[in-house]
């Protein structure tokens, strides 16, 4: 894939718990130094833990979670852990660089116009010296409004993106800006060929051609099953996600968020290569 032109060096997606430390219930902040140092213009970073920042700092201010509706729970978790969660990378990323919060949802990147306008904001935003932070904006989605939107576009043959979980967001966007890397950090070291077993770690899934990467990523989704947590889709839609990138020329990674970005890109450290050779 030596040819090819890329707009972008790097779209990353961290999940929630690689950014906290579930020991003390808090914030990673050693994590999110660590990326603040390391984003710069050129990159487009797709980070979760807003609802999981929020209940926590809800919790550390009440002394109890909320009792209510659990879809209820999380818009309201989501909307008091977004200020915390940029906060975190503001006050991390070098003074130089701009930071831009954006906040998406399915309808964004479902209708050509607005996919074009997200995709000139963020061309705009590398040139500039800027980086954007984007999150799905759970605080207004509304589960119920948008399986109906979803259903009607479908319904006319369309392709459909969901995007509510981050690593589809990701793939989409490194699709759309053509990124040369899908960076995706989660809390294992990659995709495990037996859940559970780090000794199972694959670090590489390449092939030379379209069928054989596919062939190669539905053999391992057949091993995988579970997710870090209660509402996450796990090891099985990280790869369903990643294929569309890789099928397309993006080198896809997965690997743990405690590693530097630099570290799993030179494959320094232990991850899950995804790719065209």
């Amino acid at each position: 894939m030596g040819n090819m032109q890329y707009d972008f060096e790097l779209v990353g997606k961290i999940g929630s718990m690689a950014l906290i430390r579930r020991e003390d219930a808090d914030i990673d902040y050693n994590i999110f130094s660590r990326l603040g140092r390391e984003l710069k213009p050129g990159m487009i970073w797709v980070t979760s833990g807003a609802a999981e920042i929020g209940r926590l700092d809800y919790i550390r201010r009440t002394g109890h979670e909320l009792s209510g509706d659990s879809v209820d729970n999380k818009t309201d978790y989501s909307a008091q852990g977004q200020s915390i969660l940029m906060e975190q990378y503001r006050h991390f990323i070098p003074q130089e660089y701009s930071v831009r919060q954006v906040l998406v949802e399915h309808q964004h990147f479902n209708d050509a116009e607005k996919r074009e306008h997200i995709r000139r904001f963020f061309l705009r935003a590398r040139d500039q010296g800027a980086i954007p932070i984007v999150n799905y904006n759970d605080p207004v989605s509304d589960e119920e409004n948008r399986k109906w939107e979803l259903s009607e576009l479908r319904r006319e043959g369309r392709e459909v993106h969901e995007c509510v979980d981050n690593d589809e967001t990701a793939a989409v966007i490194a699709g759309l800006i053509r990124a040369r890397i899908l960076l995706i950090l989660t809390s294992t070291e990659g995709i495990y060929r037996e859940p559970g077993h780090p000794e199972t770690l694959v670090r590489d899934v390449l092939a030379g051609n379209v069928e054989d990467l596919k062939r190669k990523v539905m053999d391992l989704q057949s091993h995988c099953v579970g997710a870090s947590r209660a509402g996450a889709n796990g090891a099985h839609a990280k790869l369903e996600f990643a294929l569309g990138p890789a099928l397309n020329g993006t080198t896809v990674i997965i690997g743990h968020g405690r590693h530097r970005i630099t570290d799993l890109i030179y494959g320094r450290v232990p991850c899950t290569r995804i790719g065209l050779e």
